[in-house]
């Protein structure tokens, strides 16, 4: 099958996210300027660089409350600041509670019933049992082609990891098991891992 996106696929559902998977979370939690504090998951998310370490999720949505966007990239334009926390499978079903389309004035954090703890280098909430929690200062945001598509990098200033999760000195996913987003309604999990050298090393 080919198909051209600008044509439609004519499938009962778009193929295009079950394509590209698996994605990581990022459960993004901001601070509004009100002091409202908001968390969501955004699977288009990923680091994108070593030094200094940066990140980038993408917003695809538009909410009646806000202009012309989410939550989450409304309160980073006006703070600056977000956290990105790392979404173990134990947390999947408060994680998804916090995916609804809920007023801006609602804190998720106390929706889904989460641990809420301080950033140290940030004004902003972090999921406080989160395997890790990555402080970031907001580089820029970029629209991207198409309406409410818009992309935020930032550069990490703070790096938070339980401490189960690190064995002999490496954080090892296989403690947590994180979650990963496929297609559609579709999730997975790592639970295994395996190692391989680049030639030459």
């Amino acid at each position: 099958m080919f198909y051209k996106p600008s044509d439609g696929h004519g499938l009962p559902h778009n193929p295009f996210n079950a394509i590209v998977t698996p994605r990581p979370i990022g459960w993004i939690s901001t601070r509004g300027s009100n002091g409202a504090d908001n968390l969501a998951p955004y699977s288009f998310f990923n680091a994108v660089a070593y030094v200094p370490p940066q990140v980038m999720f993408a917003s695809t949505g538009v909410k009646d409350d806000r202009d012309g966007t989410k939550d989450s990239v409304s309160n980073i334009r006006d703070t600056g600041v977000f956290c990105v926390n790392v979404v173990e499978y134990a947390m999947k079903d408060v994680m998804n509670k916090t995916s609804g389309d809920w007023t801006a004035d609602t804190d998720e954090f106390a929706l889904a019933e989460i641990e809420k703890a301080a950033c140290d280098q940030i004004d902003c909430a972090r999921v406080g049992a989160a395997p890790a929690s990555l402080e970031c200062r907001m580089t820029q945001i970029v629209q991207l082609e198409g309406a409410a598509n818009f992309v935020v990098f930032g550069e990490v200033v703070g790096v938070h990891m339980r401490d189960d999760c690190l064995v002999d000195g490496i954080f090892d996913v296989t403690r947590f098991n994180p979650l990963t987003r496929l297609g559609y309604r579709d999730y997975s999990v790592v639970r295994e891992k395996f190692s391989l050298a680049r030639p030459g090393e």
